[in-house]
């Protein structure tokens, strides 16, 4: 009788572990995804405390904190501090894509190093019989993803078509 033990940790486990691959969207892609949905939905020109998104969501303060500025730097949130401050989305929500956030939060979501932006040619690529079907995966993940606006997101008729 063969018996099968599951492992304890998904296999790849320390690629997770170093940040060299992604094949899963971390909490901070969702979190960052639900921060800018929550924006949209209230967006009338004024900024909102993050305080205020963070009680709606159910997410730590001080781990939103660490999300923003990423957004922020890349264009799209922008903030201010102090009285009356807070964030706002600073890309329209019909245009900014959930694709455009992830990479944002996540980084490269190739599924192999050898498809990563900027990584050398594979020696191996020509002979690989796997190098198409990753390549295709990837395709159809960012055209995926890239088919879908934060505005799609929003309480619009789309909206019962995604959990995150």
């Amino acid at each position: 009788m063969v018996r099968y033990i599951q492992p304890t940790k998904p296999v790849g486990w320390s690629e997770y572990q170093t940040g060299m691959r992604n094949v899963f969207i971390s909490t901070r892609g969702r979190y960052a995804l639900r921060v800018m949905i929550d924006l949209a939905e209230r967006e009338d020109g004024r900024y909102i405390p993050m305080k205020d998104v963070a009680e709606r969501q159910g997410i730590s303060l001080k781990y939103l904190e660490r999300i923003l500025p990423d957004l922020t730097k890349h264009g799209l949130l922008e903030g201010v501090h102090g009285k009356g401050g807070g964030y706002r989305l600073k890309c329209d929500p019909e245009v900014c894509t959930v694709w455009a956030v992830l990479t944002v939060t996540e980084g490269d979501l190739s599924p192999v190093s050898c498809l990563a932006e900027g990584a050398p040619q594979c020696a191996r690529a020509a002979a690989c019989r796997t190098l198409p079907l990753w390549k295709n995966y990837y395709a159809l993940t960012k055209e995926y993803f890239s088919s879908i606006t934060i505005a799609d997101l929003t309480g619009g008729d789309r909206a019962d078509e995604y959990v995150i």
